[in-house]
């Protein structure tokens, strides 16, 4: 068979893959782009398995939050007497916090056991493993703003108005999600050697709740410890939030806000790094 009679039979829209050596990397960013459709496949199939086989099914999307508010008001509001502020009822307050805080730790959670979640099609075929943690963002923001359905109840039961403010929700849930992302990212490559991780992870969040201004405010932390207290970016997303939804004062400041983003955006720029570097042994390990 000729040259000139393969070409005949070779479809025109056919498209040549050539791998040639060092041209992975150069290459990355767009075969990401191109797979794009598979990260919306696996946050499609975990939001429908997340909820399989349970009785209220989406229903646990409201009721968790719920469920935490209800026990940080008892144990901060009833049992410690933490003051609010401003007026806001107490479970409005306590939820402006929860929102954020569950975005950023269900999805760190989420980021550092996607791989070993999906260790058969990691082992199997090749694609860009990036898309693996990246596609747990749709799964959360899915359960983000149906947790708005249980702040709009709970304003309309305390006739509470919120804020025009709120219109920056969208840009501070981002801030959220860069900064579980970097750390997410990190702790996905190294769980794929180290199991431990999975352990840790628990660990840190517990640690974080309570470093963070969840269950009170800011003005509760001893004046002497409030510098090491704003080090935690969530800090200012949380307060940010407030600030948003609440129309309250933004303790923290803008500074303190922009030097949140700067820090969570260096982090995610180490954690892809960090991902990258070990990505060509996931399927060897895994």
């Amino acid at each position: 068979m000729t040259n000139a009679s393969v070409s005949a039979r070779t479809p025109a829209h056919d498209k040549v893959v050539v791998l040639e050596a060092g041209r992975v990397d150069a290459l990355y960013w767009s075969a990401l782009w191109r797979a794009r459709e598979l990260m919306y496949v696996l946050a499609k199939r975990d939001i429908m398995v997340r909820y399989r086989q349970t009785v209220i099914g989406l229903l646990w999307s409201l009721v968790r939050p719920a469920l935490n508010v209800f026990v940080f008001t008892l144990v901060f509001g009833v049992v410690a007497r933490l003051p609010s502020q401003d007026g806001v009822p107490y479970p409005v307050l306590v939820l402006s916090g929860l929102m954020p805080w569950a975005l950023f730790s269900t999805l760190l959670t989420d980021m550092s056991n996607s791989l070993l979640i999906n260790a058969a099609t990691v082992s199997k075929s090749y694609f860009p493993r990036l898309l693996v943690p990246l596609s747990t963002i749709p799964v959360n923001l899915f359960d983000f703003v149906i947790s708005f359905v249980l702040m709009a109840m709970l304003m309309l039961y305390y006739g509470f108005v919120p804020s025009w403010r709120i219109v920056f929700i969208p840009a501070l849930a981002v801030l959220t999600i860069l900064a579980a992302s970097g750390l997410g990212l990190m702790l996905a490559a190294l769980n794929v050697r180290y199991r431990d991780v999975r352990y840790i992870v628990p660990f840190l969040i517990s640690i974080g709740l309570l470093l963070s201004p969840v269950g009170y405010t800011p003005e509760a932390v001893p004046e002497n410890l409030r510098f090491l207290f704003s080090l935690n970016p969530m800090v200012s997303v949380i307060e940010g939030f407030r600030w948003a939804i609440l129309g309250q004062a933004f303790v923290p400041g803008v500074t303190a806000l922009a030097a949140s983003a700067l820090f969570c955006g260096a982090f995610l720029i180490a954690g892809i790094a960090v991902f990258r570097k070990s990505e060509r042994e996931f399927a060897d390990v895994i």
